[in-house]
């Protein structure tokens, strides 16, 4: 808990740590809660030799700092109004929707939400209780898929985003059609995936990057 100014689901804040030599170590990392609720959670991921995250995992013995504001333009109200919405993160990054999911009426915006989250292991999956509750939100207007790189699982797609785009197996699993016409894409995680995904996009799907003043069909956030 700590007394920040309001945000909106998608964007991030500023967590720090102080050295003794009075240096500041500051990361940037997206809410996962709620913006209505007072509790405050992020995902990360620890770094052993990092300079920040050994002191977030230790936050009883190290005095961490939190901004007050928030930042980014990774929002619902950012994006243009179509028929489906692609939410597609790499490890971390599906906290970002895990805020908007839980606090934002998409349906208000798209008739129906397809989350992709795509990690090297099952064991790297810590959100799949609230995927079951987001679920139970959205009923028959969300689809949930979960994507493997390094392990093979019953259920869950094999592979790397960009390929399973290409060959089209990602949209037959979901049984819904990405193209430029009917969906926005929201892409969120490791720079590669992004890089690679929207070429992809471009190729396959004559899809581009969304702007306020030239809109597109793809909005995007790295997270390093």
């Amino acid at each position: 808990q700590a007394p920040i100014n309001k945000f909106i689901a998608g964007q991030f804040t500023k967590l720090s740590y102080i050295k003794k030599n009075k240096k500041r170590i500051q990361r940037a990392y997206s809410f996962v809660n709620s913006p209505n609720s007072k509790n405050l959670e992020f995902y990360i991921l620890l770094i052993k030799n990092g300079l920040l995250t050994p002191k977030l995992y230790d936050i009883k013995n190290n005095k961490i700092f939190i901004s007050k504001n928030s930042f980014g333009f990774f929002t619902i109200s950012e994006l243009p109004k179509k028929e489906n919405l692609w939410m597609i993160a790499t490890g971390t990054a599906i906290g970002p929707y895990c805020s908007i999911l839980k606090y934002e009426n998409i349906l208000k915006k798209f008739k129906k939400i397809i989350l992709i989250h795509a990690v090297k292991y099952s064991i790297d999956l810590n959100y799949l209780n609230l995927f079951k509750k987001i679920k139970k939100k959205y009923k028959k207007n969300i689809k949930i898929k979960i994507i493997l790189s390094q392990e093979k699982r019953k259920d869950y797609l094999f592979g790397r985003i960009p390929n399973l785009i290409a060959s089209g197996e990602l949209e037959k699993s979901v049984k819904e059609p990405l193209n430029s016409k009917n969906s926005h894409v929201m892409l969120c995680g490791n720079p590669n995936m992004i890089k690679d995904t929207q070429k992809i996009l471009l190729q396959y799907k004559k899809m581009k990057k969304h702007f306020r003043k030239n809109p597109g069909h793809i909005t995007r956030e790295n997270y390093w």
